[in-house]
Formats: structure tokens, sequence, C-alpha cells
């Protein structure tokens, strides 16, 4: 009478031994269990050595009579022919670790991993774009694992990715050296609607310098669409910055609103700049690069074609062109893996800008 319920006595059975007893709970149906647990190996184990039938070992466990022959088929000693729940258990966690596995980084996943990464595309746009067109793929990180793998094992994968595996560390400054441009305008003069980013012609601008300061880049891009223009500049003088500025923007001259830039001396005649393009100027605090975040971001992926260190001198405008037109053409993460061009087309296709992809 040590279980005072009668529903647990019901569910009492003796053993032949005269004084052991057996305990069975019945599970819920919604809990049942599909594999054998090892309570139930050991319950096994102990009514077979009792003399009980495999159908009462599968009443008693809640199983078919055919689990119960299969498991002491499958998981007895092979010599002895004697089942014990210990080896039962041991043989069964052994298949479940040879079992084969799902494997979802397959050749053809890894084949259009690699096409991508070749194109410069990184981890995350890989995985991104793959999730937009409903293509099978892997996470980003695991684009990662294999791409160290390959440089661990020689490839040239890595050589694709914008850092190339390098790290980097951030600068600042508390205090900025540079000469202040005349009559710039601080960004804290910049209308509101310009960080609400839902209208096209709002624009960052910089530049990029080559080995021993011979030769830059003029970067120019879209704070909404990401779309991107890169001028090749002779040099960094406040003059022809001027002057390419002007002749890459003249054609949307009327869809433009503001431009804001760093505290770079090339920018020095912002004023021409505002005037010509009928355009208002701003200009980011000084070592605030966050506040031009996208145009950083921007001229990160361009130094993955004109590495830092690297000459100018000797690349061409048609080597420029060509790697505005990859960015432009390439999926981004902000814009839901699409590419400017297709976020600018979707967004605001209405408006007509002389572009070439």
């Amino acid at each position: 009478n040590i279980f005072q319920d009668k529903r647990e006595r019901k569910n009492l059975s003796l053993c032949p031994d005269g004084y052991s007893l057996i305990l069975h709970r019945p599970r819920k149906k919604s809990c049942k269990m599909k594999h054998i647990t090892k309570e139930q190996r050991y319950t096994i184990c102990v009514m077979k050595k009792e003399g009980y039938s495999q159908s009462d070992i599968a009443r008693t466990i809640g199983k078919d009579k055919s689990v119960v022959s299969r498991e002491l088929s499958r998981n007895s000693d092979k010599r002895s022919r004697k089942y014990d729940a210990d080896l039962a258990q041991r043989k069964y966690r052994q298949r479940q670790k040879d079992k084969p596995k799902h494997i979802r980084f397959t050749e053809d996943v890894k084949q259009y991993v690699e096409e991508l990464i070749n194109k410069d595309y990184s981890p995350e746009q890989i995985a991104g774009r793959a999730k937009l067109e409903e293509k099978k793929c892997v996470s980003h990180e695991r684009i990662y694992q294999h791409v160290w793998k390959d440089k661990k094992d020689g490839g040239e994968l890595h050589e694709h990715l914008r850092n190339k595996g390098r790290k980097y560390r951030k600068r600042g400054a508390s205090k900025d050296k540079r000469g202040i441009i005349k009559n710039r305008v601080d960004i804290d003069m910049r209308p509101k609607i310009v960080d609400e980013k839902n209208r096209f012609g709002d624009l960052e601008i910089d530049t990029v310098i080559g080995k021993n300061h011979k030769g830059a880049l003029l970067t120019i891009n879209e704070r909404v669409t990401s779309l991107t223009w890169i001028q090749l500049l002779g040099g960094k003088e406040a003059e022809p910055v001027t002057e390419k500025t002007i002749n890459a923007l003249m054609p949307i001259k009327d869809m433009l609103h503001t431009i804001t830039s760093d505290n770079g001396k090339e920018f020095a005649y912002h004023e021409k700049i505002a005037e010509e393009l009928d355009i208002d100027m701003f200009f980011a605090k000084p070592y605030h690069s966050w506040e031009r975040g996208a145009n950083e971001n921007m001229n990160g992926l361009i130094r993955q074609y004109f590495p830092k260190g690297s000459s100018f001198e000797n690349i061409s405008a048609e080597d420029v062109r060509r790697v505005q037109d990859i960015l432009n053409n390439r999926p981004r993460k902000k814009l839901g893996f699409l590419t400017p061009i297709e976020f600018f087309n979707i967004n605001f296709g209405d408006i007509k800008v002389a572009f070439v992809t």
C-alpha cells in the first residue's frame, strides 16, 4: 500500500521473483517518444532477465512488440546474445553518431558560392542574394568558414573579400589640426529630411588617394539607393575635384538636394559646386566619419579593387568605370540584397537618371 493512488496500484506488476515490483507509467500520447530511452532499456533488461515475454515488455514500456524485438536484435551482445542496457545505449549513441547527416553545402552550392566570391560578393551578400532569389545556399558564417579553409589550403578566395582577411584598427583624434574651410556649413544645419532617407538626391562625397599621394579618385554616393559615381583625378587639388564633381553630377542636377563631404581642403571650392549644381553643401564634423557612413563604406568597397598603398598612376578611366558598374550592380544588405540599380528602378523608376550600367 505504498502507492495510495488507485491509478498507481493499477500500474503495478509483480516480477517472477515474488518480491520485485515494476511500475508502468503510460505516456501521454502528445509526449510519446519515437526512440527507446535509456530508462526503457533498463526496464527491458530487467524484465528479460526475469523471463517476461516480448509482448509483456512492449506493453510495459508502451511500445509495439516489433520495437522490442528490433531493439533486442540490434543491441544485444553479438557473441553472447545477452542484452545489457548500458551496452545497448552505447550502441544506440554510436549509430546516431555514424548516421549520415544532411549536407547543405553540396558541390552545387559550393560552386554557386565560389562563382559569386570571384565576382567580389561578400559572404553576407551571397547568402542574402540566394534567399532573395530562392536558391539553395548556406549561412554567411558557413561561407566564411569555407573561405578560411580555402586560404589555409593555399587558395585565393580570400583575395576577393573586401579586407582580404586583414584586420584593421579604427582611427580617431580629439582635436582637428587641419585648417577650417572658409564659409563651410556644418552638418548640424542639414535638413532633417536627409536623415529620413526617403527621397532621391541626397549625396555624400569624398576622395580616395593613391600611393605616395599620386593620383586620386572622386567618390560620390546617393544615400538612399547607394548609387555610385567614381571619377579618376589627376591629383587631390581643389580645382580638379570641383570640375569633376560638377561634370559628374550635371546630368542629374534637377534631381539633387544636398551633398555632404568631409573637411578635406580638396572641397575648398564648395561654394562653386553648390552654385553650379544648385545644391546645398554641408560638412561633417572633423573625425566624425560615421556622419558619412555610407560613403565610408563605399570607399572600403572601392579599396577592394584599388587597394590602399597601390599606385593610381597606371589606372585608366575605363578601369574606374568598370568598378563603378560592378558596385552599382552588386547586391547590398541595406537594400534587402537588391542591387542599387534594381532598388532605384523599383522605388524611383519614374525619375530618369543619366546613368550607364
